[in-house]
């Protein structure tokens, strides 16, 4: 008798990540519709979205995961994935939770601004992007392993350290400058090769990466209502950078029109002074919450 149930055909086993990017993907599904249900231990939440098995795993681990194949799909840090020289393949950058891989030192280690040519000591959690970088440089270091923390080594116990940073506060604080950037990373969406090549799966990955992509859209674009008279309604929908073309409807009593365009939501205070000085008037700006092209 078997030890276990086979995994259902077309079931996708997707990695959600512990920690600091937790928060933050995982309103990101709620955005997208997607409810999630904890366990008793709150390790494998189950999806209000058919057809996935999910686990939450720390991103170094869901990037082993998916390259080893274990893992369907997951989110995970652009800089693990190459960190660990992963053959995965990204869907989607949702460009959340931004970081640096940086060079950083104290200002006293540096000569002119700049590390000098003798052998000296990096403390690192990303051991090979460092031994990369340092043969780029042509320097000669010893790499040390740290495994958090990175930032207290220097002086005593490393000369400089390689590490991430958001806002480079952490590496201030500890009296540390930036001397060399390695790579910037976001929180992305990745599969492995061979579940997009799973004709069951693909269609189930697919239109999950769809939903978050919406919600990724929408974040970037506001629903813009404006009325606008007749004599002034093409000057207005000339300046509206909308996503095909603007809805359009009569007002009652033949009072000009209604039109209402999704915008860049960057572009929004130039877009209001621009339909102001071309006759747009009752301006109404509101969220939205996907958009699915």
């Amino acid at each position: 008798m078997p030890l276990a149930c086979p995994p259902a055909p077309g079931l996708v086993h997707l990695a959600l990540p512990k920690g600091r990017m937790q928060e933050n993907v995982l309103r990101l599904l709620a955005d997208a519709g997607i409810r999630l249900t904890f366990d008793r231990r709150g390790y494998r939440p189950a999806l209000s979205l058919p057809g996935f098995e999910a686990k939450l795993l720390k991103p170094q681990n869901i990037v082993e995961m998916l390259h080893l194949g274990s893992r369907d799909l997951g989110f995970a840090g652009a800089d693990w994935v190459a960190e660990l020289e992963a053959d995965l393949v990204e869907l989607v950058d949702t460009g959340l939770d931004p970081v640096t891989i940086v060079v950083a030192a104290t200002p006293s280690f540096l000569v002119d601004g700049r590390l000098p040519a003798r052998p000296f000591v990096v403390a690192t959690e990303y051991e090979r992007l460092t031994r990369q970088w340092l043969a780029r440089r042509g320097l000669e270091a010893r790499v040390v392993r740290s495994y958090g923390a990175t930032e207290v080594f220097p002086p005593e116990d490393a000369d400089c350290i390689v590490d991430n940073t958001a806002t480079g506060a952490t590496l201030q604080a500890n009296g540390l400058v930036v001397v060399d950037e390695i790579m910037r990373s976001s929180t992305r969406l990745y599969a492995h090769p061979k579940a997009l090549d799973d004709p069951a799966k693909r269609p189930v990955i697919e239109h999950f990466t769809l939903l978050v992509r919406s919600v990724l859209d929408a974040r970037q674009r506001v629903m813009l209502e404006v009325n606008v008279a007749k004599e002034h309604l093409e000057a207005v929908v000339d300046v509206l950078p909308c996503m095909r073309e603007p809805t359009i409807a009569p007002l009652h009593h033949d009072a000009g029109f209604a039109v209402k365009a999704a915008v860049p939501r960057a572009r929004l205070p130039e877009l209001i002074r621009m339909i102001k000085e071309r006759g747009g008037t009752d301006i109404v700006v509101f969220d939205i919450a996907q958009i699915v092209v």
